[in-house]
């Protein structure tokens, strides 16, 4: 199992990564929590550390999804709660660790009390103090505004103290508190106290919030890819490759059919050709009477026929022996060879 101290040996100026989760802070026990880890389109694994241990490793599957991988905790339990670093590597090197991402449960031990002195409204400049109570012995307690910590008061008995002030605009909001027996395994929540500060027409404070919120749903190009799908550009892609070989497909095809029916009449007239031959070589029944010039004629059709068939053709019929007449004259000479 690799350190967060050996991740440190191979160090080169890669960007840091970012992490976020959401629920950004506190889960309650049982609950699921994604936990976002965002490094740059070249890196080839992503892995997430709570404290010193190795927590889950990813490699993006899809290239151009890799500046993002997501990390899924089914359930929140003590074990899971902490503070989370994320690393991501790039060829053999990895980069620095991410900024601490603390995750806190809650939902364990008794519900604490909150209540404020000298009350939920208070002037501007004033004083006031928050008091958290937790019947069960607990070693701290915290106060939140608006869901974030402001204060933490360490004490082993079962109330702690929380003074304010002098009262501003930016301490108007929502408190709550927590009890707890260390930094990352809370109690139920306390009832909200909304405090109100008079006397001041000007902004109320800045109320804190997930800081990458805002930056990171506008980026979520490739979320949802888990296990067992693929996003919707993903499928896209799939649809267009698919398209793109079914018309390769079919022009190829194409290709084949032309070249095949110009084989098939080539090799239809070649045999159109020798049955033509054949049928001019054959002599007719005229054409085997004595002095029949058919044949001869016939064959020097032929584009086959050599000297050799046209002296045969030109001689088939003739008896042997005998002198054709020579015209001109008026007898016949004969000659027996």
């Amino acid at each position: 199992m690799r350190s967060i101290s050996t991740a440190l040996l191979c160090l080169e100026t890669f960007p840091k990564p970012i992490i976020w989760a959401k629920p950004p802070f506190m889960v309650q026990k049982g609950s699921s929590v994604t936990i976002w880890c965002q490094g740059t389109q070249k890196a080839v694994e992503y892995q997430l550390y709570c404290g010193e241990r190795l927590s889950a490793t990813k490699r993006p599957k899809l290239p151009g999804c890799r500046g993002k991988v997501e990390f899924h905790v089914t359930a929140m339990t003590s074990h899971t709660a902490g503070i989370y670093r994320c690393f991501y590597k790039i060829g053999e090197l990895w980069s620095e660790p991410s900024a601490p991402l603390e995750l806190v449960m809650t939902g364990m031990y008794d519900t604490p009390t909150l209540s404020v002195h000298p009350g939920p409204e208070v002037a501007l400049r004033e004083s006031l103090t928050f008091y958290c109570r937790l019947e069960t012995t607990t070693g701290k307690f915290f106060l939140l505004k608006e869901d974030r910590p402001i204060s933490q008061h360490k004490l082993g008995n079962i109330q702690g103290e929380f003074p304010l002030g002098p009262t501003t605009a930016a301490h108007k909001g929502t408190y709550r508190c927590f009890g707890s027996y260390n930094n990352h395994i809370w109690s139920f929540p306390s009832e909200p106290v909304t405090l109100e500060v008079t006397g001041d027409a000007g902004n109320t404070s800045h109320v804190p919030t997930d800081p990458t919120s805002s930056s990171t749903d506008s980026q979520d190009t490739c979320l949802g890819i888990t296990e067992s799908g693929f996003t919707r550009e993903a499928t896209g892609n799939l649809f267009r490759i698919g398209m793109a070989c079914l018309v390769l497909v079919a022009l190829l095809g194409l290709l084949v059919e032309e070249r095949f029916c110009r084989k098939r009449a080539h090799l239809g007239a070649n045999r159109a050709a020798r049955w033509e031959c054949k049928r001019l070589r054959v002599p007719s029944p005229l054409e085997a009477e004595p002095g029949a010039a058919g044949g001869s004629a016939g064959s020097s059709r032929c584009p086959h026929a050599g000297p050799a068939e046209k002296g045969a053709a030109g001689t088939r019929g003739r008896p042997r022996g005998v002198r054709p007449s020579i015209p001109g004259t008026d007898e016949d000479a004969t000659f027996l060879l």
